[in-house]
């Protein structure tokens, strides 16, 4: 069912991210529950043992780390709190099925600080509401399932009515059609509309479904990256030996061990880094980098039996890289994605003198080579790769954190759509780090956070200071539209430019300069007296000249900064403050 329901997700993705409200060419509620969910498809397949109950609880998990954007981590609440509901069973009736969709239900909308009616919550909601309604009425679990599907499509359908913004734009909210959709493949699976040949397909990660070519008024330079593995030297890889491996602590000789997590990643931290450990009553899931293999299995042995090894000589893999041109290499099959970052071995700070530790370590999200070096000077430690177009997941935010050797780790999301996962990394790495995230929606609020920061200061202190200077920030984006619109009276058109004032759109034209005008004529009638531009990898260097000289021009008492962000599809990024 599940499998069903991922693949009839993946087929229709890009619908999903059709119905984002703004007409902006970066619309992802679709790509972001597509890659979530293929985490938990790809955790379930991979590493799905027993009956019902556990099997459920390993989807969760991978959908946990794997939650990217704030669809994403709804989705895997929704998911985490149907297997606890689920936990004992080995198979499930009608009424446990309602029950466990009330369960993710109540355990999602804990997991918002601010539920919002008409969205995948709401449908969600109302599907699990009359499921357990229905239970009372039948014990087959075809039947029940066509009824939680009907009931979900009748939600999805009012959500227009219940959050106004959609009914504006002519759509139904995205997040809910994605679970719609999910839940049509269950139902599919169910009635035998796939069979078990097309079941077994999903036994691989369902595809990844790619954004849509758009063509934007201006083409976009290509840009080559550089790898990293280059400025490596084989021999400075010290901890060789990758290796991931299950332990499976009810078979093998000692099954009955106590494990004592705290100690188990000390031990492996002797001759090793990069560890990361999860464990529940069967299961311990480990990775490492270690210069002792064997002492590492001969530790793991003393709680159960060691399943599905992968060991990886990491200084053989560089030289093949090196000699392949680096980009020839096929990737390594990895268990835990890598952070999307510069390199950073993770650290056990339990395991550090607190005089060895820094006071503070941070984390940002960003876009642009420009905008991570403004983050890097500003002393953020780790520049999570991503944005609107890609969402970091939970794992990425997980192992960025656990990377830092500090005592205390703050996050800048910097897009709205990100903070729930930054969030739920926090709530994971609760009792074994200190984080906070600092909930800022963009990158200028988060340039301004970071400014605001002060080391002699205490965590409440700065936490208090970057939060106020979050708050104070007016944000602006220039892009362009992907669709005919209207918005707050607006007529927008296909391939014209749109400038975003703090999340709603204020102008459109036909011309770049004249849009961004337009924006910041809006931002700057309050009579703020700085403006810092982030030009993106699109903008043209004459056209931010002339956008510069208008502002000196219309606005003489106004001090104007110009960076080179690199940001994609936003041509420009702008902060205005007072």
């Amino acid at each position: 069912m599940v499998l069903a329901g991922a693949k009839r997700l993946t087929e229709h993705a890009e619908h999903v991210n059709s119905l984002n409200v703004f007409p902006v060419p970066d619309g992802d509620t679709g790509t972001n529950m597509n890659l979530t969910m293929t985490a938990g498809v790809t955790e379930l397949k991979d590493h799905g043992t027993g009956g019902l109950g556990s099997r459920a609880a390993t989807l969760s998990k991978g959908l946990l780390m794997g939650a990217r954007g704030n669809s994403g981590v709804i989705l895997s609440q929704l998911f985490r709190g149907f297997s606890r509901s689920a936990a004992s069973l080995e198979e499930m009736n009608a009424a446990q099925f309602a029950a466990a969709l009330q369960s993710g239900v109540d355990t999602a909308y804990k997991a918002v600080v601010k539920p919002v009616e008409g969205t995948i919550l709401t449908v969600a909601k109302e599907a699990a509401k009359h499921a357990v309604y229905y239970s009372r009425r039948t014990t087959d679990i075809t039947e029940l399932m066509s009824e939680v599907l009907a009931k979900a499509k009748e939600a999805l359908a009012n959500t227009p009515e219940l959050l106004p913004v959609l009914k504006q734009v002519g759509v139904v909210d995205s997040g809910g059609q994605g679970l719609v959709y999910i839940y049509e493949g269950f139902l599919q699976w169910l009635q035998g509309g796939a069979s078990s040949e097309a079941a077994a397909t999903l036994g691989q990660a369902p595809a990844l479904v790619a954004k849509p070519e758009l063509r934007a008024p201006a083409a976009a330079p290509v840009h080559a990256p550089t790898s990293a593995q280059a400025k490596l030297e084989t021999e400075d890889i010290e901890y060789l030996y990758d290796m991931e491996f299950f332990i499976n602590r009810k078979i093998g000789e000692i099954k009955d061990a106590v494990f004592d997590e705290d100690q188990f990643r000390k031990a492996l931290s002797v001759n090793g880094d990069s560890i990361i450990v999860i464990a529940d009553d069967e299961i311990i899931k480990v990775h490492v980098h270690s210069k002792t293999p064997g002492d590492v299995l001969n530790l793991a042995l003393r709680y159960g039996e060691i399943t599905q090894i992968h060991i990886l000589n990491m200084r053989e893999q560089h030289r093949d890289l090196l000699i392949a041109g680096m980009d020839a290499a096929p990737p390594m099959p990895e268990l835990f994605a890598e952070i999307p970052a510069e390199p950073a071995q993770p650290v056990d700070p339990a395991g550090i003198p607190a005089d060895e530790l820094a006071p503070y370590g941070f984390i940002a999200v960003a876009s642009g080579d420009g905008i991570s070096e403004i983050f890097k000077s500003l002393g953020v430690d780790v520049v999570l790769s991503g944005g609107q177009t890609m969402n970091p997941s939970t794992e990425d935010f997980v192992k960025a954190i656990r990377s830092i050797s500090a005592q205390h780790v703050f996050v800048l999301p910097n897009n709205s759509n990100i903070i729930l996962a930054a969030q739920q990394a926090r709530d994971l790495l609760e009792g074994e780090r200190n984080v906070t995230v600092i909930p800022s929606k963009s990158i200028p609020q988060g340039i301004a956070a970071a400014f605001a920061f002060q080391e002699e200061e205490s965590v409440e202190v700065n936490t208090d200071n970057m939060q106020n200077a979050v708050q104070h920030v007016k944000t602006g984006q220039v892009t362009y539209a992907v669709r005919d619109t209207m918005f707050d009276d607006l007529e927008i058109t296909a391939g014209h430019y749109i400038g975003i004032a703090d999340s709603k759109i204020v102008a459109t034209e036909e011309g770049l300069l004249e849009t961004s005008q337009g924006l910041l004529a809006k931002m700057l009638a309050g009579g703020d007296e700085i403006v810092t531009v982030l030009a993106g990898e699109e903008a043209d260097e004459e056209m931010t000249n002339a956008l510069v000289a208008w502002i000196h021009q219309e606005y003489p008492d106004v001090e104007v900064e110009v960076h080179n962000g690199g940001q994609p599809i936003y041509y420009y990024l702008f902060s205005v403050e007072s």
